[in-house]
């Protein structure tokens, strides 16, 4: 028996269709046909239009009568449909007058917003037909994979160890070794490497649909694209071009068969999300989908018509316009629901709380709603403080206690510390400790601590470039940021200098060692533990070859930085004291305070005086953390240029020091350590940390 509004009433072309359901928007496959739902207000009529795949002209156009049309809604189910030889899009007709921001052509055949997969970039950097007049079409899916169980992983999030990597460069150099080369199913291929260095979630830059070849140029022979992919097409479709087999239409099949895989291997996945521009650009930018649907309603517009930029790349959506904010937020439950992905880092997140002139509002009612949602209830929700238009909020975004930040102030102190900033010490104080002047209503959880990230120097070219070295990507050296906080260590770029090298790894070292004892999330960048370089340039947006792929031959070169990374990361998760996200570092059941900072001589230190040398300690208390025995952390920071001694803190009677990490010496025994029980006082070498471990004998 048929329902009765699946009956069709129309017929064109052999093609039968009827009015359809509002609900859900986007193309969804019914029984014998397929539902089209698509909002905009300002039109004055749509119509769908429908291709044999790869056909450059429309088998058949049909438009909505006016009695498909529901409120501002456009909706029709179609029937007789091949869902896996079809693609799909829309006409709008509209005034044109882009000086009142309306862009209507019905001569452009439009993506659906809504678009569960996108055709036309199926093959990674595939040059388009010049003569194509409409490369972005939607295809149909089937919600029929297998997930076999899984669900969302919901690690508490501070234990997390977060793991940034870059879809394609992650495993695109031949030295990867894997089969299915900058894919999806390339990652598969190394969670066994994954779960050796001992991450627990990967954060993977943009995979929504994309156009790679977007401003496509040639500079010096080397074909520059838009490779990291912060232009979002289609905010509903994975990123066709990093699917081996994508040219089966199974792209959504191999991201979520990457995810189910991680997720049996104890590995979280959070997607880095771009609402606050889309790849149509500024006045002079292409018709893809929402300009020619919509555009007073998605675009945040100036009075004259033009767009806001306050992403620094042309335009600015919406996101507090009520209709935008059902597109955002249908789009992550999406996500989270068909996908099992476990949270999200939104990139330039501080445009999300402007209103509709730009202005910052106190209770972004979008971030707001994504706090509260019952969807997103358990999912992990890390914004990017700040924007290109001077905005930034590190310490002040909307959190609703569910936000956490990128902690820009603690990469920043960091950085500046160690190179020599001696005025930076009490600062890193706080930031080693959760940053509790920056987050004291939400707890150490809320920052995401970082030395590096996609964007910038890579750690090992922060200690060999002193400035950045970009002229690979045309764009005379002015691109990417001036300010780095880098020192090269006395020469600059590569070197077979042995005291230099021997320098920087320290150097490395020491970052690692402090990130990956602060309280907060630590998050490393992908190829950092193993010395990738991107040889000085710190903007490699647009760099599809060695700059930008993990060279792993580096792996076997820097052994001893790999081994100390994942030593690090096992103390971390050895050790929940670390990972404390409380403020309340009063004495505990050890006797001693939780968390303490200390000069060359124990409890002696001025927290407000400059220098470059300074200890902190962690009393584990067992009783608290359900650990076997009660365990003291002391890690020793000297940033000097000359070796200093420490004298150690007395601990209770029956305990021992022991030594489990030493930059300098490259010691790197988390577990056992050696024993230094016999010292009342120790020396730590010139830019090096010492961390001790104080347990029962």
């Amino acid at each position: 028996m048929r329902l009765i509004d699946t009956f069709p009433t129309n017929e064109i072309n052999g093609l039968k269709y009827r009015v359809g359901r509002v609900f859900p928007f986007g193309a969804t496959v019914t029984d014998g046909g397929v539902n089209f739902s698509v909002f905009s207000k300002e039109a004055k009529s749509c119509t769908l239009v429908l291709y044999h795949h790869g056909n450059e002209e429309p088998f058949v156009e049909i438009p909505f009568p006016d009695e498909f049309r529901i409120g501002d809604v456009y909706t029709m189910m179609v029937f007789g449909i091949d869902i896996e030889t079809t693609e799909y899009g829309y006409r709008f007709d509209g005034e044109f007058a882009p000086e009142k921001g309306l862009w209507f052509d019905k001569s452009k055949v439009l993506l659906d917003p809504y678009a569960k997969s996108v055709s036309g970039r199926t093959v990674w950097g595939s040059r388009r037909d010049s003569g194509q007049s409409f490369v972005h079409r939607g295809q149909f899916i089937l919600e029929d994979y297998d997930w076999d169980g899984d669900k969302p992983l919901e690690i508490p999030q501070k234990d997390l160890v977060i793991y940034e990597m870059h879809v394609r460069s992650f495993t695109r150099h031949p030295s990867s070794g894997v089969k299915y080369k900058g894919t999806f199913a390339g990652i598969i291929e190394k969670i066994p490497y994954l779960r050796e260095l001992g991450v627990n979630c990967i954060e993977l830059m943009p995979v929504f649909a994309f156009d790679e070849t977007e401003n496509e140029r040639i500079i010096d022979g080397r074909r520059l694209l838009n490779y990291w992919g912060y232009s979002t097409v289609g905010f509903f479709a994975p990123k066709a071009g990093y699917a081996a087999s994508a040219a089966f239409g199974m792209e959504a099949d191999e991201l979520k068969n990457l995810i189910r895989q991680l997720h049996r291997n104890g590995i979280e996945v959070i997607l880095d999300v771009v609402f606050n521009h889309t790849a149509e650009g500024n006045e002079k930018g292409p018709y893809i989908s929402f300009r020619g649907i919509d555009n007073r309603t998605y675009y945040l517009l100036t009075p004259e018509g033009f767009y806001y930029n306050f992403s620094g790349c042309g335009n600015t959506m919406n996101c507090n316009n009520p209709v935008v904010r059902s597109f955002v937020l249908d789009c992550l439950r999406y996500w989270v629901a068909a996908y099992h992905v476990d949270g999200f880092r939104f990139d330039l997140a501080s445009i999300l709380s402007r209103d509709r002139n730009g202005v910052p509002l106190i209770d972004p009612p979008l971030l707001d709603q994504i706090a509260h949602d019952a969807v997103l209830g358990r999912s992990v929700l890390i914004a990017e403080a700040w924007d290109a238009a001077g905005l930034y909020q590190v310490g002040n975004f909307p959190s609703w206690n569910r936000w956490a930040e990128w902690n820009g102030k603690y990469r920043d102190c960091l950085r500046r510390f160690i190179k020599g900033g001696a005025e930076w010490a009490p600062e890193l104080y706080r930031r080693i400790s959760g940053s509790d002047d920056m987050y004291a209503g939400r707890g150490a959880e809320a920052s995401v601590n970082f030395v590096t990230c996609h964007d910038g120097f890579t750690l090992y070219d922060l200690v060999s470039y002193n400035g950045k070295h970009n002229e690979a990507n045309g764009e005379d050296n002015h691109d990417g940021a001036d300010q780095n906080d880098s020192w090269n260590c006395g020469v600059e770029g590569m070197t077979e200098d042995p005291g230099v090298n021997a320098l920087r790894r320290r150097q490395m070292k020491n970052m690692l060692t402090i990130l990956l004892t602060s309280r907060g999330v630590p998050m490393l960048l992908s190829g950092d533990e193993f010395a990738n370089t991107q040889y000085g340039n710190n903007n490699a947006y647009c760099q599809d070859n060695e700059i930008s792929y993990l060279d792993w031959s580096g792996l076997e070169k820097e052994k001893d930085l790999f081994t100390f990374v994942k030593g690090l990361v096992a103390f971390r998760k050895a050790h929940p004291v670390l990972r404390g996200k409380d403020f309340n570092f009063s004495h505990n059941g050890t006797g001693y305070p939780e968390l303490s900072f200390h000069g060359l001589r124990p409890w002696e230190l001025d927290d407000r005086a400059p220098t470059l040398t300074f200890a902190y300690l962690y009393a584990e208390d067992r009783g608290k953390y359900g650990t076997l025995e009660d365990t003291f952390i002391y890690i020793m920071v000297n940033a000097h240029w000359e070796a200093h001694t420490f004298c150690l803190p007395v601990i209770p009677a029956g305990m021992a020091w022991h030594i489990a990490f030493d930059t300098e010496q490259g010691i790197c025994l988390p577990d056992d350590g050696i024993r230094i029980d016999l010292y009342d006082s120790i020396q730590v070498r010139e830019r090096s940390i010492l961390v001790l471990t104080g347990k029962p004998v």
